[in-house]
């Protein structure tokens, strides 16, 4: 009898620790990151790899991807769309990635995007843009016009005047998302002043802040990206325009960009997200507090930053309930998730793979943070192709450019 014991004692041991090994052996789970670590771009997108790493690393603690660890593969863009799209070749083709979040600037997302589509692959875009635009293998975390753009405009509109001017920098998103503007202008008895472009990473912006000076208008909508973006606002200064006067409504810039320009340039303008840093929330400072345990105390966190972690908590939250890391499976169940974010509940729209999201517009304080000056009262659903442009105009309004 003590012999049978032993020797079933025996077996159950090796059994375990089989299974133990087995565990230990488990191959990592890699995805795959796609930003901008240099260049004009790196500004804005260096930080966006950090919370990838956080969620990453949070996950990792809690036990991986059903038992797997999960590995961060991350490539360089360059600010260059080209290069990033062969990276995305790189990640998916070579280095084997289940999953990509990345890009900035439409020109990135579009170029990716073919790649992407090529392989059936599966992409989180963090960024707010132009809309006009939707993939089954693309889930867009960031804002479509309905959700940042367009009542962003309306408020302006109502509080500012109704002369407006626009200035973005040559390439698809600004083009693309002043079409739309012009048509709400239009719409709402709106005036349209001037209309001005600028190579991305541009620097003589004297010229333009002197046309603004001299036009006098309500309103400026501002859709330059990267590192203009502090050329743009001390060429204002020097030209006299300041914001009591001339308010500058800006798209692309958060507090990381804030922070690298110096919020006493744009003091007392406004920018328009679904997060802000300031955000009032038990879940916004739980979030907050954790990445700067993990980062450091004087770093700050922005609207994409936020929809580049959420992006990768709706990931993780669909191939755990898929129980696979196939593609398909993950898509499906992730076209009917939900999360409590920082910056409030967002779903998934299982028809455009946009989340609703609610929208907030606030005006920059001294302090490098942001006043919420309006917000909307409920999540507002994505509609990556606004309703007042019909259909046979969607594709005239996709802008050129870079």
């Amino acid at each position: 009898m003590t012999k049978k014991i032993v020797i079933v004692v025996v077996v159950v041991l090796a059994l375990a620790l089989l299974l133990l090994q087995g565990k230990q052996h488990k191959p990592n789970v890699k995805i795959g990151v796609l930003h901008s670590l240099t260049g004009d771009m790196a500004v804005s997108e260096a930080p966006l790899v950090d919370v990838v790493r956080m969620a990453v690393e949070e996950a990792n603690q809690s036990g991986g991807l059903n038992g797997a660890k999960i590995e961060l593969v991350v490539a360089d863009c360059r600010s260059d769309a080209e290069y990033c799209a062969q990276q995305a070749e790189k990640l998916i083709s070579q280095d084997g990635v289940k999953v990509l979040f990345g890009c900035w600037a439409s020109s990135c997302r579009k170029a990716v995007k073919t790649v992407v589509e090529k392989h059936h692959h599966l992409l989180f875009y963090p960024v707010q843009y132009e809309g006009l635009e939707q993939s089954p293998d693309i889930i867009y975390t960031g804002a479509a016009p309905s959700q940042q753009l367009i009542p962003m405009v309306s408020w302006a509109l109502q509080h500012a005047g109704k002369r407006a001017y626009l200035i973005g920098s040559d390439y698809i998103y600004p083009r693309s998302a002043n079409q739309i503007v012009k048509k709400q202008l239009l719409a709402q008895g709106g005036q349209l002043l001037g209309e001005r472009y600028v190579p991305i990473g541009e620097q003589d912006m004297d010229g333009i802040a002197r046309e603004i000076a001299a036009l006098h208008p309500d309103f400026v909508l501002n859709t330059i990206n990267g590192s203009s973006n502090r050329y743009f606002f001390e060429a204002l200064r020097k030209a006299g325009v300041r914001s009591k006067d001339i308010p500058v409504f800006s798209t692309s810039i958060a507090e990381a960009e804030l922070e690298k320009i110096g919020p006493e340039l744009l003091l007392g303008d406004y920018a328009a997200w679904n997060y802000f840093q300031s955000v009032d929330s038990d879940e916004n400072r739980a979030f907050i507090k954790r990445f700067r345990q993990r980062f450091g105390h004087s770093r700050v966190l922005d609207d994409p930053m936020e929809a580049s972690y959420i992006g990768v908590k709706l990931w993780l939250k669909a191939a755990r309930r898929a129980a696979t890391l196939d593609m398909s499976a993950i898509n499906t169940v992730l076209r009917m998730q939900t999360l409590a974010a920082p910056e409030g509940m967002v779903a998934v729209d299982a028809g455009t793979g946009h989340l609703w999201k609610s929208v907030r517009i606030a005006r920059v304080r001294a302090d490098g943070q942001f006043d919420i000056v309006w917000q909307s009262e409920r999540s507002i659903a994505p509609a990556p192709f606004p309703f007042f442009i019909p259909q046979a105009e969607h594709a005239s309004l996709v802008g050129g450019g870079r």
